[in-house]
This record gives structure tokens, C-alpha cells and sequence, in this order.
């Protein structure tokens, strides 16, 4: 089983800049695509940014051009790095790793986007 803790959040102005940490515990973290998903009050997690094994790279169209997803194999961490902040992407932040059949979820961590 893949643990994964999420870190970085918090509260930013509009326009500001965050950057959020995934570390996993476990082994073979290089194997597996790992995703960004938020979730905001009152609506349904939604895929945000997939980086795969290979290092290839899909984004939703809202943080297109705003958010970058990367890895580090070595510290089996990944990241997102989240630009030009909105107000609409204030969520908790989760990241996740899927095993086969396993799904593995993070805790979260929030993101405000306020002024």
C-alpha cells in the first residue's frame, strides 16, 4: 500500500502562487501515474493534473497554462505548481496514486485563494 501526504497549502491573495508536495511512502513510486484532485464545498472532486510513469502530462482546461505538475522519482514526491490563483480554486487539494484495483488518497490540504 502507497501513503501519500499532501503539504504546502494555504491562504494566498488572487493572483498569488502556491506550490504543493506529494510524498509517498512505499516502494515503486516511479512505476505508478500520479494525480492532483480538488475538491471545493459543495461539488465533486475533480481531476486536475495527471503526470504519468513516463513523465507525460495532462491538465484540466481551468489551471491549463496557470498549474504545472512534476515528479521527483529519487524523493518519490510530486508536485503542483499553482500560478495566478484564482478565487474559483480555493479546495481541499488531494493527490493519488492508483495500484491495480488499490486507490490511494492523501489526506488533502487546503488551498484559499481570498483577498
Amino acid at each position: 500500500q502507497v501513503q501519500l501526504v499532501e503539504s504546502g497549502g494555504g491562504l494566498v491573495q488572487p493572483g498569488g502562487s502556491l506550490r504543493l508536495s506529494c510524498a509517498a511512502s512505499g516502494s515503486a513510486f516511479s512505476f505508478y501515474a500520479v494525480n492532483w484532485f480538488r475538491q471545493a464545498p459543495g461539488q465533486q472532486r475533480e481531476l486536475v493534473a495527471t503526470i504519468s510513469s513516463g513523465d507525460s502530462i495532462n491538465y484540466a482546461g481551468s489551471v491549463k497554462g496557470r498549474f504545472t505538475i512534476s515528479r521527483d522519482n529519487a524523493q518519490k514526491t510530486a508536485y503542483l505548481q499553482m500560478n495566478s490563483l484564482k478565487l474559483e480554486d480555493t479546495a481541499i487539494y488531494y493527490c493519488n496514486i492508483n495500484r491495480g484495483s488499490q486507490s490511494n488518497w492523501g489526506q488533502g490540504t487546503q488551498v484559499t485563494v481570498s483577498s
